[in-house]
C-alpha cells in the first residue's frame, strides 16, 4: 500500500535515487524523484518499486545528520529511524540514500547461482559502456549506415537543443536522418516528449517507420481519439496522455479546441514533415504555418523537412529559417542580399578545394569577408599553397550563414547510385475497344487526384495483363514491384493473375494490418518467396526493396515527388543493379501521355528530378486536359502537346542548371567541420563488430526462458515456450524471429535487429538488473589455499541528476568490484578460477547452514570494501570531472569562436552548453556508491565448518 510521504526506489531505474510517493488516485500512484527531476506516474498493481526501508545497523543520512541506525519505528505508515540519540523521518532522507539487500540475503543463505551473478556483472559493465556511445538509442536501428545521414543526425543530436532545417534531396533519406535524431534524444534523457506534426498523407507512413526502423511507438491522435479520452476523464488535456504523439494538420484545421490544447501541453521536441508547404510572406501566413510558428516559440527542439531546393523558393526557405531562430531571420531582404553573397562565395570555395588560383574578384570577396582579421588576409597573396587553401576554406565555412540551421545533401554530392531506364511496353491502340478505352480514361481521372479516386476496377479483359504476364515470364529469375494507386486496383490484378498466371505474388496495401504487411513484404524478401509484390501507393512510402531491380508502374500518379517516391524504394544506395522501369501503357491513352510527360519533358524516368513540383505547378493543368483530349481521339491538339513537351523539358534544364549553379558546397562542407561529424559513423562501426555482445544477449534471453535457435542465414528463432515473465515485449504472437546482423535486417525488414538498445534486449536486462537475481552468491575455488574467505562486493556509482545532462557519458555506472579478505587486506587480482566457474553450477551447496559464519564475516569485510570502493570512486569522479571539464570546455570555446564570426550560433545555444558544464559540474562530485550484489568465494575446507 502506497502512502504520501513514503520513499520508494525504482527497480527498473535505480540510478533516479529514492522516490517520494507524492499523491494516490485510485489504482495509480505518482512518485517523484527530486534529484534526478522526474515525475513518474504507475499503475499501483504493476509498479517496478520497491520500499526503501533501512534496518538496524545501517547508516541513514538526511537533513545534514548522519548516523547509524538502532531501531526503527512505525507512525502513520512512515517509518520513523533512530539512533545515537537522534531522529529521522523518512520523507528527510537524502535523495542519494543508498538502498541494497544483496548482504542481507548472502548473510541470510539466500544466494542464486554463480552463473546469474556472472551474468549480472557482464551485463552492468556492457549496459554501462553502451549507454555512453554516441550510438545508444540508434544501434538497434534497422538503418544503412550511409555516411551523409550519420553526419546529420551525429551533428543535430548533439545540439541544445536541436533546432534545425533537414533539406535533402528526394531519397536521401531525410526522414531516416529525423527518425535517428529523435531515437537519440530520446535515449539521451534530452527529450521526452515528442509531437509530429504531418499532412494526413504521412501519418501512416511516418507510425511504420518509426515503429519499423527505430522500435518507437507513436499514438496517432485524431479527434476520435481525443474524444474518448475526454470521456474517460482521466486527464485534462488528452495530449497528456501520451508522450510520443503523431498528429496531422488536417484534424487540428477543423478543430481549434484540440489545437489549442496542444500548444497548451508540455513538449521537447516538434518535428514538421513537408515543411515547404507552410505558406507565409512578409504580409501574410497561412493556418498551417501560424500553427507551427506558435509551437515552434514554445518547444525548445524543432525539426522542419524539405525537399525544395532553395533556388525554387528562397522567400520559402527564408520563412522556415525564420521558425527556426526569428531572432536571427527577421528581415527577408537581409537574408537575400546575405545568401547572394554566401552563393559568390560557395563558388570561391570550390577553387579554394580545386587548389585553383584566384582572380582579382575573388580575392576582393574573399578579404570584404575576412575584414578585420589580418592573419586570413595575408593568406590570400598565395591561396594556391594547399596549407592555406585549407584554413581560408575552414574560416570559410565558419562564417557560412545558414550552415547550422540546414542541412542539405544532393545526389551529386553523395554519389553511390545506380543508373536507371524506362523500359516501354505499349499496346497498339488500334487492337483496344471502345469500353475498355472508356475504362482507361475513368482510371486516369481517379489516378491524378490526391489521395486516388474511388473506382471500381476490373482487369478480367484488361489488355495490360497480358503484358505483365509477358514480361514476368520473359524474367524468371527476378523480382518484381509493381505499385499502383489504390487497394481496390491491387485486389483485382490478384484476382486475375492467379487466375491466369502462376507467379508466385504477394500483396501490400493499406487493407491489410502492420504485421501483415510485413509478413508479406519478407515474403517477397526471400529468395524462394514471392517474385510479384502487388503495391498500393501505401508500397511508396517509407518501403524499401532495393533486393529487387525492376519496378512495373501501371499506372503513374500526377506528383513527381510521388513517383520519385515509387522508383525510391529500388533508386537507393546500396542497390546492386541498374534499375528497369518498365511503363505498361496503351499507346495514345492517358496514361501513355502523363508517361511521355515524365520521359521527354521532366526526365524523371532517368534521373531525380529536383524541380517536379515546381514543373508539375506551371504545366500540370494543361497536361491533363491535353492527354484526356489526346485519349478521346481528339487530334487537334497534338502540336499543343508535343509543344508542352518542349516547353518542360526547356524549362527543366533551365531549373536544374539554376540548381546546379546554386549549390551551396559551403552549406555541404559546414558539416564536416563539426565537432560531432563522424562520431556516429566510429561508434557504429564499433557496435556491428562485437560478437561477444552477441552471446551475452543470448544467455540473457536463455536467464529468462527464451531460447534461440539457429534457423540458417544468421537468423536466429526466439522460443518463448519457457518465458518467464509476462514484462517482455514481442512475444505476444508465439516465437520470433531475429538477427544479429545489420545486412540481414535491412534486406529482411520483419527480423528485429537485436542490440543492447532494442526494447526486448532492454527490457530483460532492466529486469536483470532492477530485481535480486543474481545479487548474491556463493562459490567455492579449489585453487584458493586452506581457510581462505574473500567477499567480492560489487558496487555502481552513479550520478543522480537530470537526465537531461546525460551523465553517463562521463561517468558511465560501471561496476567498481572490491575483494577482500577475512583480515581486511584487499586482494585486487583475484578473480575466479575457470575450474570454479565450471564447477559451479554442478555443486549443490546448502548455504543457509552457514549463515553464522557469514553474519560474523561478512559486516566488517563489506564495511572495508566499502570504504576502498569509496575511494576507487573518487578517482573515477575526478577523472569525469576532468573528462566533461575538457569536453564541455572545448565545445563551448568553438561555439564562441563562430559566435564571433557567424550570428547563426544563438546565445540560446551557448547559454545552454554553460548550463549543463554548470549543473554537470556540481552534479558529479555528488555521485554516490550503491552496493549491488556480493559473492562469498571459499576454499573448500570451508564447507566443513559447522
Amino acid at each position: 500500500m502506497f502512502v504520501p510521504g513514503q520513499r520508494w526506489i525504482s527497480s527498473a531505474e535505480p540510478e533516479l535515487g529514492l522516490g517520494t510517493v507524492l499523491r494516490v488516485e485510485g489504482r495509480g500512484v505518482q512518485v517523484l524523484f527530486a534529484k534526478a527531476g522526474v515525475l513518474r506516474p504507475y499503475a499501483i498493481d504493476s509498479a517496478p518499486l520497491l520500499r526503501a526501508e533501512f534496518r538496524a545497523g545501517q547508516r541513514v543520512a538526511g537533513k545534514g545528520i548522519a548516523f547509524l541506525v538502532e531501531r526503527v519505528e512505525i507512525r502513520d505508515e512512515l517509518l520513523i529511524y533512530r539512533g545515537e540519540g537522534r531522529e529521522l523521518e523518512e520523507g528527510q532522507l537524502d535523495d542519494e540514500q543508498s538502498v541494497s539487500q544483496a548482504d542481507d540475503r548472502l548473510i541470510g543463505g539466500r544466494t542464486d547461482p554463480v552463473a546469474q551473478f556472472e551474468l549480472r556483472l557482464d551485463g552492468m559493465q556492457r549496459r554501462a559502456l553502451a549507454r555512453r556511445s554516441p550510438s545508444w538509442g540508434l544501434a538497434a536501428a534497422r538503418i544503412g549506415l550511409v555516411p551523409h545521414q550519420l553526419r546529420v543526425a551525429g551533428i543535430a543530436s548533439a545540439r541544445r537543443p536541436p533546432r534545425v532545417l533537414l533539406a535533402d534531396e528526394v531519397g536521401l533519406g531525410k526522414t531516416i536522418e529525423a527518425g535517428m535524431i529523435i531515437a537519440r534524444q530520446l535515449a539521451t534523457g534530452r527529450a521526452s516528449r515528442v509531437l509530429l506534426l504531418l499532412p494526413d498523407t504521412l501519418v501512416y507512413q511516418w507510425f511504420v517507420e518509426l515503429l519499423r526502423r527505430f522500435n518507437l511507438s507513436f499514438a496517432i491522435y485524431d479527434e476520435e481519439r481525443c474524444e474518448a479520452l475526454e470521456q474517460a476523464g482521466e486527464h485534462g488535456n488528452p495530449f497528456e496522455d501520451e508522450q510520443l504523439v503523431i498528429a496531422d494538420f488536417g484534424f487540428l484545421e477543423n478543430s481549434p479546441k484540440y489545437a489549442q490544447q496542444l500548444l497548451e501541453a508540455p513538449w521537447d521536441l516538434l518535428v514538421v514533415d513537408e515543411a515547404h508547404h507552410l505558406a507565409w510572406s512578409p504580409t501574410e501566413a497561412s493556418p498551417r504555418y501560424t500553427m507551427v510558428e506558435k509551437l515552434a516559440a514554445v518547444i525548445p527542439g524543432v525539426i522542419l523537412l524539405t525537399a525544395t531546393p532553395e533556388q525554387l523558393g528562397r522567400s520559402g526557405h527564408f520563412a522556415r529559417l525564420r521558425l527556426l531562430d526569428p531572432q536571427r531571420y527577421h528581415d527577408l531582404d537581409g537574408y537575400l542580399a546575405e545568401s547572394d553573397s554566401y552563393q559568390a562565395l560557395s563558388k570561391v570555395a570550390d577553387r579554394l578545394l580545386d587548389g585553383e588560383p584566384l582572380d582579382d574578384n575573388q580575392r576582393a570577396a574573399l578579404a570584404d569577408a575576412f575584414r578585420g582579421d589580418g592573419a586570413l588576409t595575408a593568406l590570400l597573396a598565395d591561396s594556391t599553397k594547399p596549407a592555406n587553401a585549407r584554413e581560408l576554406l575552414a574560416a570559410l565555412i565558419d562564417r557560412h550563414g545558414t550552415g547550422r540551421a540546414m542541412f542539405r545533401n544532393n545526389r551529386a554530392g553523395v554519389g553511390g547510385f545506380p543508373q536507371r531506364a524506362p523500359v516501354w511496353h505499349l499496346l497498339d491502340a488500334d487492337d483496344i475497344d471502345e469500353a475498355t478505352r472508356q475504362s482507361l480514361l475513368a482510371e486516369f481521372h481517379a489516378d491524378i487526384q490526391q489521395p486516388a479516386g474511388l473506382i471500381e476496377v476490373d482487369y478480367s479483359a484488361d489488355p495490360r495483363v497480358d503484358a505483365l504476364i509477358a514480361l514476368l515470364d520473359a524474367h524468371p529469375q527476378d523480382k518484381f514491384l509493381l505499385i499502383c494507386r489504390s487497394q481496390a486496383k491491387v485486389l483485382a490484378l490478384e484476382e486475375v493473375l492467379r487466375m491466369r498466371s502462376g507467379v508466385g505474388l504477394a500483396r501490400f496495401h493499406e487493407g491489410l494490418g502492420i504485421v501483415q504487411r510485413d509478413r508479406n513484404a519478407a515474403f517477397f524478401a526471400q529468395p524462394d518467396g514471392a517474385r510479384l509484390l502487388l503495391c498500393s501507393e501505401i508500397g511508396s512510402e517509407g518501403r524499401n526493396f532495393q533486393f529487387a531491380h525492376r519496378l512495373v508502374l501501371w499506372d503513374l500518379p500526377l506528383d513527381p515527388d510521388l513517383l520519385e517516391q515509387r522508383i525510391g524504394r529500388l533508386d537507393r544506395i546500396g542497390q546492386q543493379h541498374d534499375i528497369a522501369i518498365h511503363v505498361i501503357a496503351v499507346a495514345d491513352s492517358a496514361q501513355h501521355m502523363l508517361a511521355r510527360w515524365y520521359d521527354e519533358g521532366v526526365d524523371a524516368f532517368r534521373h531525380s528530378p529536383a524541380d517536379g513540383r515546381e514543373l508539375l505547378r506551371r504545366y500540370g493543368a494543361t497536361l491533363t486536359e491535353l492527354a484526356e483530349e489526346h485519349a478521346r481521339g481528339d487530334d487537334n491538339r497534338d502540336q499543343e502537346f508535343e509543344a508542352l513537351l518542349a516547353e518542360t523539358r526547356a524549362s527543366h534544364e533551365e531549373l536544374a542548371e539554376l540548381i546546379r549553379g546554386g549549390r551551396d558546397h559551403l552549406l555541404e562542407l559546414a558539416a564536416s567541420r563539426d565537432l560531432h561529424a563522424d562520431e556516429l559513423q566510429q561508434a557504429f562501426a564499433r557496435e556491428d563488430n562485437d560478437p561477444s555482445r552477441d552471446a551475452f544477449i543470448q544467455r540473457l534471453l536463455e536467464a529468462f526462458g527464451i531460447h534461440p535457435e539457429e534457423l540458417g542465414g544468421q537468423v536466429l528463432l526466439l522460443d518463448p515456450q519457457y518465458l518467464s515473465t509476462d514484462a517482455l515485449p514481442g512475444f505476444a504472437e508465439g516465437p520470433q524471429s531475429v538477427t544479429f546482423s545489420r545486412d540481414v535486417a535491412l534486406a529482411r525488414e520483419e527480423l528485429p535487429l537485436l542490440r543492447l538498445d532494442h526494447p526486448l534486449v532492454a527490457g530483460a536486462l532492466d529486469l536483470a538488473l532492477s530485481g535480486e537475481q543474481g545479487n548474491a552468491a556463493f562459490m567455492v575455488d579449489d585453487v584458493l589455499p586452506p581457510r581462505t574467505a574473500l567477499l567480492q562486493a560489487v558496487f555502481v556509482l552513479e550520478c543522480v541528476a537530470d537526465r537531461r545532462l546525460d551523465a553517463e557519458r562521463f561517468l558511465p555506472s560501471l561496476p567498481i568490484i572490491v575483494t577482500v579478505d577475512t583480515r581486511l587486506a584487499e586482494r585486487a587480482d583475484f578473480t575466479p578460477s575457470e575450474v570454479a566457474l565450471r564447477k559451479a553450477a554442478d555443486r549443490n551447496i546448502e548455504v543457509a547452514r552457514y549463515r553464522k559464519f557469514l553474519g560474523k564475516l561478512v559486516p566488517p569485510m563489506l564495511e572495508r570494501a566499502e570504504t576502498l570502493a569509496t575511494n576507487r570512486g573518487q578517482s573515477r569522479i575526478d577523472e569525469a570531472l576532468a573528462l566533461a571539464t575538457e569536453t564541455l570546455d572545448a565545445e563551448l570555446s568553438r561555439l564562441l569562436a563562430l559566435r564571433a564570426v557567424n550570428p547563426s550560433v544563438s546565445d540560446a545555444e551557448i547559454a545552454a552548453v554553460t548550463d549543463e558544464r554548470t549543473q554537470l559540474l556540481a552534479a558529479l562530485p555528488l555521485s554516490r556508491l550503491r552496493l549491488d550484489a556480493v559473492r562469498f568465494v571459499v576454499s573448500a575446507d570451508f564447507l566443513a565448518l559447522r
